[in-house]
């Protein structure tokens, strides 16, 4: 479930706002729900970070340095990551955090791979003018 949880009716507001905005962007509409902040219960650990979850070589990286789920699940390098590897975010923004996500170099790599998917297929010599591509 997509949702966003407000405590006030500013928050509210904003959130709507915010939503409508998205959906006009992206000329559609947008399924998040906004509903009232109540009683929170922290789903289950295989449900935390899903999209990184897909990506073991940065699943494993991160587990290493945040050994502890609570941890883990505080990072807002790993948020940042998983919100990359699921489809949010640019190449360009990555760019420009992508030191501070804490990953090795392989694991630099293979994240603007995913992100950037362009660009790694000119880095490896795939594109248009490539016989084999």
């Amino acid at each position: 479930m997509s949702a966003i949880f407000t405590r006030n009716d500013e928050q509210r507001k904003l959130a709507i706002g915010t939503r409508s905005r998205e959906g006009a962007r992206r000329s559609g509409r947008i399924h998040t729900e906004i509903l009232p902040a109540s009683r929170f219960h922290l789903a289950e650990a295989y449900h935390q970070k899903f999209a990184l979850r897909g990506r073991p070589e940065l699943l494993k990286e991160y587990e290493a340095i945040y050994p502890s789920l609570r941890d883990f699940l505080a990072s807002t390098a790993v948020t940042r990551v998983n919100g990359y590897v699921a489809g949010f975010g640019t190449c360009e923004s990555l760019r420009g955090e992508i030191g501070g996500l804490g990953l090795s170099p392989a694991g630099r790599k293979r994240l603007e791979d995913i992100v950037c998917p362009h660009d790694a297929g000119e880095r490896m010599g795939i594109g248009a003018a490539c016989p084999a591509g």
